[in-house]
């Protein structure tokens, strides 16, 4: 049987109706009758606990923010109108408050455009709750089939670029003083084999057998410590509008449907090293990324790419000062790739999903989505995926540090029932509440908008999910509804990118839900604990450490407990998050003991001691003192 299916996926024109039946059934399965998911409540397992009080507040229009994303959708039903869109969150003025980037598709080669092209879309953030598009301004009134993308400064010079992964072919745009950006792509050599069929007529196209560059996450990171940002781009299957359509994928009542990964051959993740001057190289093979299984024991067998990689996530997991990547495939296995000595005085990827137990939950392939990871309880680090529909969240929980083994926790941190149902997207922790504890989300949303037709418990549209953090090791998330967090934060949309920042510097971290085909959700957390906090932008010095500081490790002490925070790029899906590092203190409100690890394995670590708190600061690789930013700013 295995052998069987292995022949039947690869692309060609036309598959047997029995194999389409096949796809379908397995598009749409339902392992067990569950409850319909509107909004997550408490089990009925066990009694629910109390959770803060924490509204969440849509302010998307009020903050001005008009963008609405265009995924190209036609009718035919191709596999990329499923995907987007990412947001990214980034500081392109310099001036300590957070500015949005919206990824937008375009219309398929051979459609008309829309009046106003669909483009990407830069927003400022004004410093007063509001937002100014200032998209033309920058240069990126720019029409692509973009995906998602990732923030960095890769040249040192102290203003955040931006990379952004898309359908025929990525992008990477340098920030120009502040004030406006330039595509250097073509000199970087950084967007993947293929280019857009753009001269092609509808016809041409939807016959377009030649593969096309299908991105989807992407992340910076300084994999080898030179002090430069090297760039890490998942790609999802091999694919085209031939080979698509070529696939007979239809339900009776709805007509064709979008194909699932598993019909399609897999792909390849690409590591690009930052040579610096602007310039990359692809180092996807010999720094071991390159992952490829036979396919039969025979000797001549063919060799396909494994991966349909849809999020990354960089986490130091065995704390010895270089980068390791994790990676969540869709209906095949996930990846670890463990940064290792190569025995010449560099450093190469071990790909060890296997072995570390990172690549199936209960031994089989899931839908994953959107990573990320953070410590849940001190000292203890989790990878969290989120799945497809019918299929609980993975919590993979670091159970040995020596071997590097980790075990799924998702039914002792009360996440799989009630995280089952829905189809999981953008996933990241994040300590909404302030109490020092990582909570979580996720935002969801269903491929076809008729799976309601087929599956009674589905709906396209979906509500997120928060997670309070309960500090309780035997039960230790707890479902919030909207009797705690508000209506807005549960609106049902078609919910894909997701991230966090604080837009109006008052020390607790907002959220922003981006919806396919829909415009965003902007939610300002109106949280009234009173509980303290520090925020912490951080700054390497552009020779041993890259400005943006990217893999940076922060351990803050207070009042006894010592709580770190990681610098990461992308997290989640699609998605990037603020820079800056928010960390919740609870209670204590008496000054903390700051500790920078530096993202270089021999970069010596920062001690800011006595730094207080309901504040935050820049701190600089070398400074003695952090820099006091400006107080909250005004509502």
């Amino acid at each position: 049987m295995s052998r069987l299916l292995k022949s039947l996926v690869i692309p060609v024109i036309v598959l047997t109706v029995g194999v389409s039946f096949w796809l379908a059934f397995s598009y749409f399965r339902q392992p067990k009758p569950v409850d319909p998911v509107v909004e997550v409540g408490p089990t009925k397992q066990r009694e629910a606990i109390s959770v803060p009080q924490v509204p969440f507040t849509d302010i998307t229009a009020q903050a001005g923010i008009g963008f609405k994303h265009f995924s190209g959708a036609t009718g035919s039903k191709l596999l990329p109108e499923t995907m987007g869109s990412g947001v990214l969150v980034i500081d392109y003025n310099r001036d300590f408050k957070p500015d949005l980037l919206f990824i937008n598709s375009c219309p398929w080669p051979g459609h008309a455009k829309p009046d106003a092209a669909p483009c990407l879309a830069l927003y400022r953030n004004n410093g007063d709750g509001t937002f100014s598009d200032v998209t033309a301004a920058a240069g990126l009134n720019l029409s692509l089939y973009g995906i998602g993308g990732c923030v960095g400064d890769v040249d040192n010079d102290g203003f955040e670029d931006f990379y952004v992964t898309c359908v025929g072919g990525h992008r990477l745009f340098r920030n120009v003083g502040g004030t406006h950006f330039e595509d250097i792509t073509a000199t970087a050599d950084v967007a993947g084999p293929g280019i857009w069929p753009k001269d092609e007529s509808e016809a041409d196209f939807l016959k377009h057998a030649e593969p096309l560059p299908f991105g989807t996450s992407a992340t910076f990171l300084d994999f080898d410590g030179d002090g430069k940002l090297d760039l890490f781009v998942c790609h999802y299957c091999t694919w085209s509008p031939a080979i698509d359509l070529g696939i007979k994928s239809t339900l009776t009542g709805i007509g064709r449907t979008y194909l699932q990964p598993i019909s399609l051959e897999g792909n390849q993740c690409r590591l690009y090293r930052n040579l610096g001057g602007g310039r990359f190289a692809d180092v996807t093979v010999p720094m071991g990324v390159h992952i490829v299984e036979a396919e039969g024991t025979e000797a001549d067998a063919k060799a396909r790419a494994v991966g349909k990689s849809l999020g990354v996530s960089v986490y130091d997991v065995d704390r010895d000062g270089w980068p390791d990547i994790f990676v969540s495939n869709d209906t095949v296995r996930n990846f670890f790739f463990h940064n290792r000595p190569d025995g010449k005085g560099g450093r190469k990827f071990v790909e060890r999903g296997k072995t570390s137990n990172v690549a199936y939950a209960e031994a089989t392939p899931r839908g994953g989505m959107g990573i990320d990871v953070g410590e849940y309880r001190p000292g203890k680090p989790a990878v969290l995926i989120a799945n497809f529909a019918n299929e609980p969240n993975t919590f993979l929980v670091l159970s040995n540090p020596k071997t590097l083994t980790f075990a799924d926790a998702a039914a002792a941190a009360s996440l799989f029932g009630p995280s089952r149902g829905p189809l999981k997207f953008g996933a990241f922790f994040f300590d909404y509440d302030l109490d020092g504890r990582l909570d979580l989300l996720t935002a969801n949303g269903h491929i076809d908008p008729d799976i309601s037709k087929v599956q009674a418990n589905q709906t396209y549209r979906q509500a997120a999910q928060l997670f309070w953090n309960t500090g309780d090791p035997t039960r230790v998330y707890e479902p919030v509804t909207s009797a705690a967090s508000g209506a807005d934060l549960f609106r049902p949309i078609v919910g894909r990118g997701s991230t966090y920042l604080d837009i109006d510097g008052d020390g607790d971290l907002d959220v922003l839900l981006t919806d396919n085909g829909g415009t965003p959700m902007l939610l300002r957390n109106d949280q009234a604990t009173k509980h303290h906090w520090i925020r912490l932008h951080l700054e390497g010095d552009g020779v041993s450490c890259n400005r943006s500081a990217l893999g940076a490790e922060v351990t803050v002490e207070a009042d006894g407990k010592t709580l770190t925070r990681t610098l990461a790029g992308a997290r989640g899906y699609l998605s990037q998050p603020e820079h800056a590092i928010t960390v919740g203190l609870g209670d204590y409100g008496g000054p903390v003991r700051v500790t920078v690890k530096w993202p270089n394995a021999t970069a010596k670590p920062q001690v800011y001691d006595r730094v207080k708190p309901d504040a935050q600061y820049q701190m600089i690789q070398g400074t003695a003192e952090p820099l006091p930013l400006p107080l909250p700013l005004p509502r």
